[in-house]
Order: structure tokens, then sequence, then C-alpha cells
């Protein structure tokens, strides 16, 4: 005897109803990981905070000298690493002579990993740098807005030896820097305290440091208030870094983690309709 139609649905309904959660948790890997092994980008809308930050980092002349402040830790890596690797494909492009410091541990260590990755792209294959020559990290230095403070006065004192352990007057880079008044240029990445904050209110608003910021979607609002004065602009967390990847013609794994983010929302809400769908469809049955 054929079943009946209603009677089919029904039960089609039921089994929509007692999907394994794991069956959703795959989709959801899937729809993130794939992304990441493949050329694909979407189309992002950028916002004025963004624009303005590529606006400004367009206009320091070629062969500036730019202080990149890494205020971050592998935990924040997912949404600001991007941002660094993107800023130093922009410092690459237009020959900035770059000087690197953390106020966080761990900052120095990811801005190196941040700058390889910048200089393996096939775009600057053949950019030929020289550490302390074109670029030095200074590294880690504790203290917090201390160590901002001292920077106004003497870089030197501050931070004696770079990362490495050479001391500062042994690199060419540094002969003649001697406070913050010297840089043209600031790039801060930063995920809390010290942080951008920090950079601002004694970086820009005391010495007139000319600054840009990266930040953890959290803090994004509260440093919001600082854009169009201390802060020429803002980037906040992976959207923001997607943003400028694209804004600035360096796409990265900032546009991809959106590609995979993209999809995997629609996967979500394919599972809530059809839940939806089989709830109100089997209800009736359920009453009864």
């Amino acid at each position: 005897m054929a079943e009946n139609p209603t009677e089919m649905k029904t039960g089609l309904f039921d089994r929509l109803m007692r999907i394994d959660r794991r069956v959703i948790f795959v989709f959801i890997s899937v729809a993130l990981i794939v992304p990441l092994f493949f050329n694909v980008s979407q189309r992002i809308q950028v916002s004025p905070e963004v624009q303005m930050l590529n606006d400004a980092m367009s206009k320091v002349p070629d062969g500036a000298l730019v202080l990149y402040a890494m205020d971050y830790d592998p935990p924040s890596a997912p949404e600001l690493q991007p941002m660094a690797v993107a800023a130093f494909k922009v410092a690459l492009a237009k020959k900035f002579k770059m000087v690197i410091i953390g106020l966080w541990p761990q900052g120095p260590q990811q801005a190196n990993m941040a700058f390889e990755t910048a200089t393996h792209d096939p775009l600057f294959k053949d950019v030929k740098l020289t550490y302390g020559v074109d670029y030095v990290n200074l590294g880690f230095q504790s203290g917090n807005e201390a160590v901002i403070q001292k920077m106004g006065s003497d870089i030197p004192t501050t931070f004696p030896r770079d990362y490495a352990g050479t001391p500062v007057d042994q690199l060419p880079l540094m002969k003649g820097i001697k406070n913050l008044g010297n840089f043209d240029f600031m790039v801060n990445i930063s995920a809390g305290y010290p942080g951008t904050r920090e950079w601002v209110q004694f970086g820009a608003d005391r010495f007139g440091l000319k600054m840009v910021s990266g930040s953890t979607a959290v803090q994004t609002t509260e440093m919001s208030p600082y854009v169009g004065k201390q802060l020429l602009g803002l980037m906040g967390g992976m959207r923001g870094a997607a943003e400028f990847e694209q804004v600035s013609g360096y796409p990265g794994r900032a546009i991809k983690f959106m590609v995979g983010q993209s999809v995997a929302h629609v996967i979500v809400i394919v599972f809530i309709v059809i839940g939806n769908i089989a709830y109100f469809a089997t209800r009736k049955k359920r009453g009864a």
C-alpha cells in the first residue's frame, strides 16, 4: 500500500528536526576552512575610517621614517595579524624606513612574523632590504605609557639594544633618531592596554605624533572618538583588516576569512529556516 504523501512529508520534517548538531558543525567548519586554500575574494564596502587610514598612509612621502608599534599577542592575532601584514606591505611599496617596537612582550615577535609574510609576497620579490639600514626591530620594553613618555625625549636610552641584543648605536638607521619628533608617521596595531589609547594620549597629544591604528573589534568603539583628531584613520577587527587589504590593493587572509564568515552565516540562516519549517510542519502531529 502506497504511503500517504502527507505522512511522507511529516516523516521528512521529523528527520530534519533530529539533525545531529555535529552535522551543522561540519558544514560551518568546511565553510570557514575551504576559502583559505583557494584564491577567492568578495567585494567589501570600505568604511570612512579605513578609507581615511589608507589616504593618510598614501600621503606619507616615500622613504619616510615610520614607527610601527605592535601591541598585541597571539590570541589577538587572527584579527590583528592581517592588519600588520597589510601595513608592512604598504611600507615596502613606499620604501619606508621602519622602526618596530612593542609595548606587549609578544608584540615584536608578531611583528617579525607579519614582516616576513609581507616580504614573501611575490609583489615584493625584487625588494632588497638590509636590517639596520632599512628597518630595525627594537623589541619590547616594559613600563606601558611610561615607555612612550620616555621615547618622547630619548629613544636610545629607552631602547638601548634591539630585539637581537645589538646596541642601537651600531644600527645605521638609528643614527640621528633622538625622540618621537623624528618620525614622520606611526602605525599602531593594538589589542588593548597599553595600546592605541596610550599612544593617542602621550604620543599624539603630547608629542604631535601623526598616527593611524588597527584594533580589535571590541576596542573599536572606544577608539572611534579619536578618529579625525588624534587618529588619522582606524581599522577595527577582521572586517577592518579586510577593508584595508581591499582599499590598499594588497588582498590577504582577512578577505579570505570574510568569505568564509559570509558563507558560514548563510549556512546558519539556512539551517534556521529549515528548523522553523520543520517545527511548524510537525507541530500539529506533536500536539496530537
